[in-house]
Parts: structure tokens; C-alpha cells; sequence
């Protein structure tokens, strides 16, 4: 047991409460709207968040929300729920099941409980700090991978890439061994599963990566800034995740390099 297992309940039925409604919409002519900054959105997105939103009400008035479709709310508690309905909404609007609701609770800004559920395939992957990562309730571990040039290495898309960033990205791209694309947050429980070794990508918001962090790390990975420094609610979004410790100082050691 450890002190967040209170809150893993809380957690499961968020996830449970997601599913209902991305299965009702997945595979549907939703009709697409664009944000202001130029990303997809539908109605099956707002609906999930604020399905999650009416249960933290009732379960945690006191916890802070940072959705990534209705906002802050109350975020300066010592416990945030980060939540992103639907991951890869491009995904999920072409009927690609590599999208995932994803659920992170964080406790004064650090990430210690995450959850990524794939509600078509389903999959759920839950990261607890302090405990083991599970699959469907099966503990998973990472692969060892200690070099760059032995990586399988993913990214969501080369275009998110800006600046001096594609540096970084071509540096990864060309000593890896294999670069995927296309998988969003799948491809960190990819990671956590022992099927993937690396994960580089920028410009991400919080309630893009602090699900993630916890599922990683639980299973024996990393994730860090490009930096190297641990992630929180305040990171500026370039995220790296390895699922072999000794992997993750050689990534850093490129991504560093680009930053002003």
C-alpha cells in the first residue's frame, strides 16, 4: 500500500466512466471543430472530460482539475487531477485505436498516479508511485536497451518538431535503429510493456505526459525533460521517455545540446 492507493479507486472509475462514451463515438461521423491553436477537437473529447469532472466533484471537491478541454480549476491544491479525454484525437476521428484517455493525479506539481486506457482495445495500463506498473492488473516491466543505436524509437509526428528541435529529432532519427511514428501516448505503454526503448517529443502540455510519468518509471523506465530534470506540471513539455535507465543519459545528452 502507499499513501496515493486512496485515490486509485477514484482513478479506475474516471477510466470506467470514459470507455462508455468513446465507444459510443468511436468509428462515428463526429463532426470536428478547430482550436484556436489549430488542434482537433469533438464532442467525444468534451463529453469524456466532463464525465470525469462530474465524479472528481462528488469524490474530491477539495483536489484541483487541469483538463485539457475545460481548464483549471482550483489548481494551486496540493492534489491535481491532469486529465486529457482523448490523446490522439486525430487518431481516434480517422478510427485509428492508438488514442487513450489519459488520468494523472499529481501531488504538489509531481505526477504519482497514472492511468492510460484504451478503452476499443481494452487496455489499461496504471502506474502508482511506489508500486508496480500493471497491465489490465498484470505487472509489466521495460526491456533492457542501454544504447541509442539498439532503440526502437517513437514520436507522435517529425512536424511537431520546431526550430532547433528537429536537430534533436534528426540526431535520434539517424543513430536509432528503428524510428516509429503515429502512436501517441500508446507508445509510452508500448514502452512500459517492454516493446518500444524510446520516446522523444516537445511541445506537449501537462495533461499531455503526466499520466505517463508513472506508468514509465513504475515498470523500470525514465522520463525526464530534455534537460534531464524530473517532470512536472510546470515542465515546458519536451519529454523523454527510455525504458532502459542507461539508454536515457545518451538521449539526453542530444536533446541538451539543441536547447538555447
Amino acid at each position: 500500500m502507499t499513501q496515493y492507493d486512496a485515490f486509485l479507486d477514484i482513478a479506475h472509475r474516471l477510466a470506467d466512466a470514459a470507455r462508455p462514451v468513446v465507444r459510443h463515438y468511436y468509428r462515428t461521423s463526429v463532426a470536428v471543430d478547430v482550436k484556436a491553436d489549430a488542434s482537433p477537437v469533438t464532442i467525444a473529447d468534451r463529453e469524456v472530460e466532463t464525465t470525469m469532472r462530474a465524479i472528481l466533484a462528488r469524490e474530491c471537491p477539495d483536489h484541483g482539475i487541469l483538463g485539457e478541454e475545460h481548464g483549471r480549476e482550483n489548481t494551486d491544491a496540493d492534489y491535481v487531477w491532469v486529465l486529457d479525454p482523448i490523446d490522439g484525437t486525430k487518431s481516434f476521428i480517422v478510427g485509428k485505436p492508438s488514442f487513450a484517455t489519459l488520468i494523472a493525479l499529481c501531488h504538489k506539481g509531481k505526477p504519482v498516479l497514472g492511468i492510460i486506457d484504451q478503452a476499443i482495445t481494452d487496455e489499461r495500463w496504471v502506474g502508482v508511485e511506489g508500486k508496480k506498473t500493471t497491465l489490465n492488473g498484470n505487472p509489466i516491466t521495460t526491456r533492457p536497451c542501454p544504447t541509442l543505436n539498439q532503440a526502437i524509437f517513437f514520436t507522435t509526428a517529425p512536424e511537431l518538431f520546431r526550430g532547433p528541435q528537429i536537430a534533436a529529432y534528426d540526431a535520434l532519427r539517424n543513430q536509432c535503429r528503428q524510428p516509429m511514428y503515429g502512436v501517441d501516448a500508446y507508445a509510452y505503454g508500448l514502452t512500459a510493456l517492454g516493446l518500444a526503448d524510446v520516446v522523444v517529443e516537445a511541445n506537449m502540455q501537462a495533461y499531455d505526459f503526466c499520466a505517463l510519468v508513472p506508468v514509465v518509471e513504475g515498470a523500470g523506465g525514465a522520463m525526464c525533460d530534455w534537460r534531464g530534470n524530473a517532470l512536472s506540471m510546470e515542465s515546458d513539455g519536451c519529454v523523454i521517455a527510455t525504458g532502459d535507465r542507461t539508454c536515457l543519459e545518451e538521449v539526453v545528452a542530444i536533446t541538451r545540446n539543441t536547447l538555447p
